[in-house]
């Protein structure tokens, strides 16, 4: 049954990725984990910000949440040039270097979708002397369509306007060994998990020791993803990603347990309680800071919301860059999302 989870998992990361949902426009990805978990039987309501809560009906009163987000990093357009190139305006954090060379793609707000590609102003070393050197910021680069445009009157024709969204295109891929490498596994991946959680309960008819409310959110990348919870919830616990890189304990194939980040410390009863959690299931996990990391719950706490809350997720390299992990960080982290709500 695991495995069969697992392969679910993947297959839901493969279909998320490739629906475009930068922070804010997630609509479409919405109305996918929607029809999904309704499919496995659970009800569904979206929150007046167009968030999504997934209720569980468990073997108590009480009330406890999870999340993960379904917005990415993107971008949105800024301006046309006069040559007809789009500059833009980045919609979350991340580097320049980490999007040069990518496919993209433009949504207007009557519903056309145009591609192109990021690229630097200077984007031939054949032809500009600084093409190396050039500082790669949002005001030296440009999306080069894949139109017939010659000049801003052209692309402004096709109805592309300032304001217009972009999604980066994910290149999703499954290898032999076990790798899943796209854009957006932060954090579609660990959607990917919340949804094989609902398929495993469902056919196994099984009730979690608690209710649960499951809060898909569509503004983390932007800071304030899960800034407001159903108050019935008492304690939350964000699945995100495990940070990789220098001095940090994760890696892929593992589940990280975040004791701090750059919002301050989470919960420490209810971080000691996943650890004890993964020691006693035998689970492959590391604890860890991630200094430069904030997530729903941080976002729920700064919202004011009375909770608990802690954070866990698979290891995710070259995180907002080319990401990668490992079908293991997504089974290590699906068990322990398993053991902490009781089935």
């Amino acid at each position: 049954m695991l495995m069969k989870t697992i392969d679910y998992i993947i297959e839901a990361i493969d279909r998320l990725v490739n629906i475009p949902s930068p922070s804010g426009f997630t609509k479409d990805v919405m109305d996918y984990v929607k029809s999904e978990a309704e499919g496995f039987g659970y009800s569904c309501e979206m929150s007046r910000k167009g968030g999504l809560i997934i209720s569980v009906p468990g073997n108590s009163d009480r009330t406890i949440g999870l999340s993960a987000h379904v917005d990415t990093l993107g971008a949105m357009v800024r301006s046309i040039s006069s040559e007809g190139m789009i500059k833009f305006t980045l919609v979350g954090g991340y580097t320049m270097n980490s999007i040069e060379g990518s496919y993209c793609k433009i949504h207007t707000r009557e519903g056309k979708s145009y591609t192109g590609t990021i690229l630097s102003n200077s984007p031939s070393v054949h032809s500009f002397d600084n093409a190396r050197t050039l500082e790669r910021t949002d005001r030296n680069m440009e999306i080069r369509l894949d139109e017939i445009v010659k000049n801003k009157k052209d692309v402004e024709k096709l109805g592309i306007n300032s304001g217009d969204y972009i999604s980066f295109d994910p290149n999703f891929q499954y290898t032999e060994k076990g790798f899943i490498k796209s854009r957006h596994l932060d954090d579609k991946a660990s959607v990917g998990v919340l949804l094989g959680l609902l398929k495993e309960m469902s056919e196994k008819n099984q009730k979690p020791n608690n209710n649960i409310k499951i809060v898909i959110s569509n503004y983390e990348e932007v800071g304030f993803g899960a800034s407001w919870l159903p108050e019935d919830i008492e304690e939350f616990i964000a699945v995100d990603m495990g940070v990789i890189g220098d001095d940090l304990n994760g890696s892929e194939y593992t589940v990280s347990i975040c004791a701090k980040d750059s919002s301050g410390p989470y919960d420490y009863e209810l971080t000691n309680h996943l650890i004890s959690l993964a020691k006693e299931n035998k689970i492959d996990y590391v604890v860890d800071i991630f200094p430069h990391y904030g997530s729903d719950v941080s976002a729920a706490l700064a919202g004011g919301n009375n909770i608990r809350g802690a954070l866990l997720g698979q290891g995710i390299h070259a995180s907002h860059g080319m990401e990668r992990t490992h079908k293991k960080g997504l089974e290590n982290t699906f068990k322990l999302v398993k053991a902490y709500v009781g089935v």
